[in-house]
């Protein structure tokens, strides 16, 4: 069965369409992400403000696990994982920021012996603080992990105040 000049071209047309929309869904993915593309639009105090909003839900989720803890009904349980899922997806997210915003976009690496060594690897250190304190509130439901998390977050932020 063959397809006439008009089959043919609908056919064509429907795949450029298919192929636009692929493009746009990747450009759309691109464009949200705020990756590495230099944009140069960086509100680094806005990126401090969202993970320190993340440590208070990661907050609320320890508490509401802990509370979740004793109870055994189904429905108890079903909060519980979610209130997980919420938590292990808020430290993520710090993790994510740190390293695919802060590290590779605004830590600029300095050569060992040039001026500004010893402030690079405080930076290095504030920054990695932050992403073990994270994955530690992921291992743990506890109280102090949150704490040491958000200390850590705000001795970052202290790399990203505008004077």
């Amino acid at each position: 069965m063959s397809t006439g000049p008009r089959q043919g071209t609908a056919v064509r047309k429907q795949s450029m369409m298919i192929a636009i929309f692929l493009c746009m869904l990747a450009w759309a993915a691109l464009a949200g992400a705020h990756c590495q593309v230099p944009c140069g639009i960086y509100d680094d105090e806005g990126r401090i403000q969202q993970l320190l909003e993340d440590t208070t839900t990661i907050a609320k989720a320890t508490a509401k696990i802990g509370e979740l803890a004793s109870e055994h009904d189904a429905q108890s349980m079903n909060q519980m994982i979610r209130w997980v899922t919420v938590k292990e997806q808020h430290a993520t997210h710090i993790i994510t920021t740190v390293a695919e915003y802060f590290l590779t976009q605004k830590v600029k690496p300095v050569a060992a012996g040039s001026d500004g060594y010893e402030d690079y690897l405080t930076s290095l250190a504030d920054h990695h603080a932050v992403m073990v304190a994270a994955m530690k509130t992921k291992q743990k439901v506890d109280d102090g992990a949150v704490k040491t998390l958000q200390e850590a977050i705000e001795k970052l932020g202290t790399h990203y105040h505008s004077h």
